[in-house]
């Protein structure tokens, strides 16, 4: 007997089955969305009632299953599904979109210190609060 990926035996004992459906097919065809240039180390979060959601497809049902415990990245999911990163990217972004996950990227933290531009962000007088706490202890 043949054994596949992970010791998996197919369903006649004589080997595993291989994934039918091609990745343009799992994200209908399309190859960006307005989301999915989400970096591969963005963490997914699954937001409560998430699981139960019904009418979803195969793979967006995997990707809450995994990540319904802990954090899970982009890139780790990619790996989890044994799916091209690009429709993996896709997926979450649908998901985001239906508000069943957030997700956690490393955007830099904007620092106002008064000078310059008026955006908002920390202040400077905030950053000499912190700090000169971190020097208390």
């Amino acid at each position: 007997m043949s054994y596949g990926p992970n010791g998996a035996q197919g369903a006649h004992g004589d080997g595993y089955e291989a994934a039918t459906v091609r990745p343009y097919a799992v994200t209908g065809g399309r190859v960006r969305s307005a989301l999915s240039d989400l970096p591969l180390e963005a963490l997914v979060e699954v937001l409560p009632g998430a699981v139960q959601r019904v009418g979803l497809t195969p793979e967006k049902r995997a990707i809450l299953h995994h990540a319904a415990h802990t954090y899970v990245s982009i890139a780790e999911l990619s790996a989890l599904l044994r799916l091209p990163l690009g429709v993996v990217r896709i997926l979450v972004a649908d998901l985001q979109a239906e508000g069943l996950v957030t997700v956690h990227t490393s955007t830099p933290v904007n620092v106002h210190t008064g000078h310059g531009s008026t955006q908002s962000g920390l202040s400077l007088s905030v950053l000499e609060s912190v700090l000169n706490g971190i020097s208390a202890l």
